[in-house]
């Protein structure tokens, strides 16, 4: 290889895109020298060079903490100081979202705990309410067991006065047509009936 053949690979490589493979060359005649070949085979122009293969070299911005310190010691401190207050910004940080998480965490369990009162709350009241229904069914029912006796009584008292009110008016048939029969076999007129005219 010639020493511009090298040259321009190693400019390719460094900053530019890789050269164009070449053509694999038509073999008619027999290859009799092979710096000959190379030598045909023209380097890609300059001027149409394919920009979206192009390599390039990108620079990272370093830090001023990886500086080489300027002025020795007096860097080195005020880097140790920043390093510091990172440090302890960092801490302050990681605390604060401790104790934010712990605030969240002590509200949740709080407001579990009233939930869970609240529930056992409303299952008691709801079983008093149910027993004071229950109850009220049973005074309910004793009532009702009450009227309907007092009823039965009141009919059975009833019965009684017209059983007694209807013996009665059999007693003073069976008298008036005993008096009847003593009028007529005495031939005497009864005094209580002018009472009535």
């Amino acid at each position: 290889m010639g020493e511009e053949e090298t040259k321009k690979i190693e400019e390719c490589t460094t900053t530019e895109a890789p050269p164009a493979p070449a053509a694999a060359p038509v073999m008619e005649e027999p290859v009799k020298d092979v710096a000959e070949e190379k030598s045909v085979v023209p380097p890609p122009p300059e001027d149409k060079i394919d920009d979206s293969k192009a390599l390039a070299i990108v620079e990272k911005p370093t830090d001023s903490a990886e500086e080489k310190p300027a002025e020795g010691s007096v860097n080195r401190d005020a880097v140790l100081a920043r390093v510091e207050t990172e440090k302890r910004l960092s801490l302050i940080r990681a605390w604060e979202e401790n104790e934010k998480a712990k605030a969240e965490n002590k509200a949740q369990k709080k407001l579990w705990m009233i939930g869970a009162w609240e529930n056992g709350k409303k299952a008691a009241l709801e079983a008093e309410l149910k027993q004071i229904e229950k109850k009220l069914e049973e005074k309910k029912a004793e009532q009702v067991e009450k009227v309907k006796n007092k009823v039965a009584l009141t009919h059975k008292s009833a019965e009684e006065k017209r059983a007694i009110i209807e013996a009665k008016r059999g007693e003073d048939m069976l008298k008036a047509e005993e008096m009847a029969a003593k009028y007529r076999t005495t031939g005497t007129a009864p005094k209580k009936l002018l009472g009535f005219f």
